[in-house]
């Protein structure tokens, strides 16, 4: 091997075990021969978020149950496709920074050794590295651990104490972010979702919004699903809390359940709330795969009156591949409503420009 050209050789080289996750929109898996097909641009990235792929790389070496984490930024161009200049450079970055050599495998090539000061500035100054936000490292460190059937953290059985109302409700200041990912990366154990189903109304805010945005990572039960929606409705007033709720329902956004609440929300007269119209388009886009959900969605998207939002929304939905193609199609749609058509005009004369 002359060249490293892509992550997965990189991982390779050294041995490791591996495994790939989106972490731009809500956590989700991407298998290695995807993972292995998006590097080559044979597949264009499936979740980008603002124009990047988000990943995450866990890797640990044979010997050790301790996995490491990579947390990488590689921008995609227009057709969606991974930038190979970026990728590349973020290769070279790695290998020179820790030293490898790529003409053979050698012990010096095992990427979990601890780096010297000298190369962890290096790793440091990687323009590609990011740190995500506080919610999502809690959730992707349970969800590994799950995956490689180790232990919760120490934060698991006090959050379990306190969802089947052990502790009482008010006891909520020593339940841990951490707790809370591992209570959702685990509904099926300990008969988690059940109580977190029959309980959930108890909660106050300070546990039911970091659960939300744990529970968006995970497909959840129809009666959780119930639970959630139920809450929602409850909470008309509440418009942070409404926006908490329906992300939690993001990977569920397929079930029926859901899209009938999207349905609902989409087909009101009144104009929706523009953090629900984001949290419909950047978590629950799944939802919006039918075209009839889809033109509803732009529809209420142009109500707001918000060029903007607009542009920003659209911009984000036609770059994931699974959405694009029937973008286009409500784009041609002879029923669009004019101020629809308008500002799909003066989007592109933009782009144009």
């Amino acid at each position: 091997m002359s060249t490293i050209d892509t992550i997965s050789a990189l991982l390779s080289l050294s041995d490791s075990q591996f495994r790939i996750y989106d972490i731009g929109r809500v956590i989700t898996k991407i298998s290695k021969n995807n993972f292995s097909k998006i590097e080559l641009n044979q597949l264009p990235y499936p979740f980008p978020s603002q124009g990047h792929a988000c990943i995450a790389i866990v890797f640990w070496q044979k010997k050790s149950a301790e996995p490491y984490l990579w947390f990488v930024k590689i921008p995609i161009d227009e057709r969606g496709l991974l930038n190979q200049g970026a990728q590349n450079h973020f290769i070279e970055i790695i290998v020179e920074a820790l030293g490898l050599e790529i003409n053979s495998k050698h012990s010096k090539n095992d990427l979990t050794l601890t780096p010297t000061v000298q190369q962890e500035e290096l790793l440091k100054s990687n323009p590609y590295h990011f740190t995500p936000a506080q919610y999502k490292l809690a959730a992707i460190n349970s969800i590994i651990k799950v995956e490689l059937k180790q232990a919760p953290s120490q934060h698991y059985q006090q959050c379990v104490d306190y969802i089947n109302g052990t502790l009482g409700w008010d006891n909520w200041h020593d339940v841990a972010i951490q707790g809370i990912a591992d209570i959702s990366a685990r509904l099926k154990q300990d008969n988690n979702a059940q109580l977190l189903a029959q309980n959930l109304a108890h909660f106050p805010e300070q546990v039911l919004l970091p659960l939300c945005g744990a529970l968006e990572n995970q497909s959840l039960s129809l009666e959780l699903i119930n639970a959630l929606i139920t809450c929602f409705n409850s909470n008309t007033e509440n418009g942070l809390l409404q926006q908490h709720l329906l992300r939690a329902l993001a990977t569920s956004s397929t079930h029926v359940q859901v899209k009938v609440l999207i349905s609902q929300l989409l087909l009101k007269p009144s104009t929706l709330d523009d953090d629900l119209l984001i949290v419909i388009a950047t978590r629950c886009w799944f939802s919006l795969q039918e075209s009839d959900l889809l033109m509803c969605f732009l529809e209420k998207l142009i109500q707001a009156q918000d060029n903007t939002l607009f542009t920003a929304i659209f911009k984000d939905l036609i770059a994931i591949p699974a959405i694009r193609p029937m973008l286009f199609t409500c784009m041609r749609q002879p029923n669009r409503s004019d101020a629809l058509a308008q500002a799909i005009g003066q989007l592109f004369n933009q782009l144009r420009a």
